[in-house]
């Protein structure tokens, strides 16, 4: 990778961590902090205050995506983060579960991801494109674990006000690092392609439905996998970063070679193919060993390798399958996809676990990314990437040569 290139995945990785760390640090402590805010007893009320944000970030992906095919990258970006930086605000002074509720919808509705990844798109060749993605995904595992560490912490030192401000903060500090450090992206094209053409895309119709299931068994099976943990492993809830933290950083090492050597070999389709497979496996394995502790965390380990090469080539393929001028577009839909895969996988995760069982969540689950696999493996071979840089890298390439 040019200098540039590496300057543009670090700076766009670090800004989806800033945001995801934020977002994170929430989520293992609110519903015990709800408890002490005056309508905190409204359990329905919690859980919209905790799901909204996923869903006006799904109402609004496509919107701000074709925004940055039409006005740049960058104008977006910036816009979405200051919305977040607003809604952290409104969230910090908040002292009732509607107020953060409100917060919480301000911050979904600075629906960036699609912009983002298009930004990192316009900036990296495409042999290099599927490495700078897993950069960013591997970003948001390492935030997801290091908010288990430090969430308690925190929220016992500055309280969920603190932990809303400092979220606020680390938005600005994101659009610091917009502003300043990531690389400008070339010109777009300014041909107009009508949405209805992306959505019609067969290629792009089959990695929209891939994250949607990819994400649905992520929820799903975090509705389980905690308390399995608490009772298998003997492990109390304030601990499970020391499962998830080792996991996920030896996950993305292996998902790294396992990409290089894919691309190097022209071999991307059977290592995309493969996860898939081993995402199906996987859920098979919480369903069978779900009371052995030594197979639960090698499935957690499974799990966040299948799901960290999943979430980095998919994006990567929507970039490359996309027409040039309408990648914000086809990366909001994707997007929006991924944040209804969210809302359903706790949704559903929560209504079988409640009303059938634990174990009929990974079976269902496992149908899902079966059905996946049999659609996934009727896409196009992929042809090794070319290897000739694009125009927003030929100076580094010349200047390297």
């Amino acid at each position: 990778m040019s200098a540039s290139e590496i300057r543009a995945g670090a700076s766009l990785a670090s800004i989806f961590a800033l945001r995801m760390f934020g977002l994170f640090l929430i989520l293992p402590i609110f519903a015990i902090h709800a408890k002490t805010l005056p309508d905190g007893d409204n359990t329905a009320l919690v859980g919209m205050a905790m799901g909204v944000y996923g869903l006006t970030q799904a109402c609004l992906q496509i919107l701000f995506g074709i925004a940055s095919d039409k006005y740049g990258r960058k104008p977006v970006i910036i816009a979405g983060l200051i919305l977040f930086a607003l809604g952290a605000v409104i969230a910090a002074m908040s002292n009732t579960v509607m107020g953060i509720l409100i917060g919480r919808a301000v911050q979904g509705a600075g629906a960036i991801s699609a912009a983002i990844t298009a930004l990192l798109a316009d900036t990296t060749r495409e042999e290099h494109r599927t490495k700078a993605m897993a950069m960013v995904g591997g970003s948001i595992g390492i935030s997801f674990a290091l908010s288990l560490v430090f969430a308690p912490v925190l929220y016992q030192s500055i309280g969920m006000s603190g932990i809303f401000i400092m979220t606020a903060i680390m938005a600005i500090a994101a659009i610091a690092v917009v502003m300043w450090i990531t690389p400008d992206a070339p010109t777009l094209p300014s041909a107009k392609v009508p949405l209805l053409d992306v959505l019609k895309n067969p290629e792009l119709m089959r990695l929209n439905l891939g994250v949607f299931v990819l994400h649905l068994s992520q929820v799903a099976m975090f509705v389980v996998v905690p308390s399995a943990l608490v009772q298998t492993v003997h492990l109390p809830l304030d601990k499970h970063w020391e499962v998830y933290l080792p996991v996920v950083f030896g996950s993305f090492f292996v998902m790294l070679f396992a990409i290089m050597r894919g691309e190097r070999s022209g071999k991307m389709k059977q290592v995309f193919i493969a996860a898939i497979a081993l995402l199906m496996l996987v859920q098979l394995g919480f369903w069978s060993f779900l009371d052995h502790a030594w197979m639960l965390i090698a499935m957690l380990f499974a799990f966040f390798l299948a799901f960290n090469i999943l979430e980095a080539s998919q994006p990567s393929l929507v970039s490359r399958l996309a027409p040039p001028s309408a990648k914000g577009a086809a990366l909001g839909v994707y997007n929006t996809l991924q944040a209804l895969g969210l809302a359903c996988g706790g949704f559903v995760g929560g209504w079988m676990k409640q009303h059938i069982s634990a174990s009929s969540v990974f079976i269902f689950t496992a149908v899902l990314s079966l059905i996946w696999l049999i659609i996934a493996s009727r896409m196009p071979e992929l042809p090794k990437r070319a290897s000739k840089p694009n125009s927003a890298n030929a100076n580094d390439a010349a200047s390297a040569a």
